[in-house]
């Protein structure tokens, strides 16, 4: 690190933390800034009473905040997407503790990004060791959707690695959204048009709001129809209204709402959070049904809002074959881990290899099965 002197603080909190000096590290990624930690840690949603204790790994030099790394103390592993059920269920079964575990991520969020906050070799490899370090206190350390660049340093400093699935669209420069019905093959155009013709057919128009066009009224409508998807999965929602509404007074140039209106009246919503160059789909629900009114709203809402803004790719996030019939392609995404038990690790380091060779077999399937007239570029996995 050099010849100046570095202080490492583990942070329960990000209050005191410089917010410029945080978002100079993270590089303007939208899930790495300063105000959407803060807003997940201010609104109660990843907190230690909801199993996500802060233990955020930083370094500090004379000029303040020069290295970070977003880590949190589970009691589970809900909210995660990547699933390591079945080896905390080994440990119980061998009367081994899985929890608490240390995980650097972005809570509830599939969104590849970096994880390493830092600009030299030497900083980022402290961080690393920091993190190693507060993880022998635990049963295993997991990094969540890290680049590939960095899931090779955590590979190097002893991590495994493991491959996942997730399916992105990409913008090839498309004019409008016809133009980019017309590489698609004549069966996918086709079925895309009726879809899109059954939404009208309903009456069903759309807004799209961006940062601060986005009031109260729009965030709570958004919040119930979200809710209330959760409940019909049996499932408690992780996020909240205050969650939604701070983090749109904060970011109000990453936020965009998609409302579905019938009759003048909201029926649906979809969140979205978006930079320059990647379009991230998050969450949605609906007051009541019509048909085809999922895909309209998440994906060929999302598709003309990303055209018209000359955005690049949209994330669809976690799982979702589906989501190929309307040009969405597979992407590989990396996760890194670190268990302490030798027997354990060894065990799932042979369990990684195994599912390695599956998930390339996957892919190399998928990439037969595209909706193009002729294949696009595969962006296979991406850096």
């Amino acid at each position: 690190m050099g010849d100046a002197p570095v202080t490492l603080r583990v942070l329960d909190s990000l209050t005191g933390v410089d917010a410029a000096q945080w978002n100079n590290l993270s590089g303007g990624h939208p899930f790495l800034r300063y105000e959407l930690f803060r807003a997940l840690h201010d609104s109660g949603c990843a907190t230690a009473r909801t199993g996500w204790l802060p233990q955020f790994v930083t370094l500090w030099d004379e000029g303040g905040l020069c290295g970070a790394m977003p880590l949190y103390l589970k009691s589970h592993s809900y909210g995660e997407y990547v699933f390591d059920w079945a080896w905390a269920d080994a440990y119980e079964r061998h009367g081994t503790r899985y929890y608490p575990k240390l995980v650097s991520a972005v809570p509830f969020s599939p969104i590849t990004g970096p994880r390493i906050l830092a600009a030299t070799p030497a900083l980022r490899a402290a961080l690393v060791r920091a993190m190693l370090e507060l993880a022998r206190k635990t049963s295993s350390l997991h990094v969540l959707f890290p680049p590939e660049n960095e899931a090779r340093e955590l590979e190097a400093a002893g991590m495994m690695l493991r491959r996942g699935v997730q399916f992105h669209w990409q913008n090839q420069g498309y004019a409008d959204f016809d133009d980019f019905l017309a590489v698609l093959s004549h069966d996918k155009r086709k079925k895309i048009r009726q879809e899109r013709r059954k939404v009208r057919d309903a009456g069903i128009a759309f807004r799209h709001l961006v940062g601060h066009d986005i009031r109260h009224e729009h965030w709570s409508f958004f919040n119930r129809c979200y809710a209330r998807t959760y409940r019909a999965h049996n499932s408690t929602p992780y996020l909240n209204l205050a969650f939604f509404e701070q983090l749109g007074s904060a970011l109000p140039g990453h936020t965009l709402l998609i409302i579905a209106e019938r009759d003048g009246e909201p029926l649906a919503a979809a969140l979205n959070v978006f930079s320059d160059t990647v379009l991230y789909g998050r969450y949605w629900g609906a007051a009541g049904f019509a048909p085809n009114l999922h895909f309209e709203t998440c994906y060929y809402q999302a598709i003309e809002f990303a055209i018209e803004r000359r955005i690049g790719v949209i994330e669809g996030g976690a799982q979702g074959e589906h989501k190929m019939a309307r040009g969405f392609l597979p992407t590989g995404t990396w996760s890194a881990h670190w268990l302490a038990h030798p027997q354990f690790s060894d065990a799932v380091e042979n369990f990684l290899t195994r599912e390695a060779a599956g998930i390339a077999g996957y892919m190399d399937e998928l990439n037969e099965r595209t909706p193009f007239k002729s294949r696009i570029q595969d962006p296979g996995f991406r850096n």
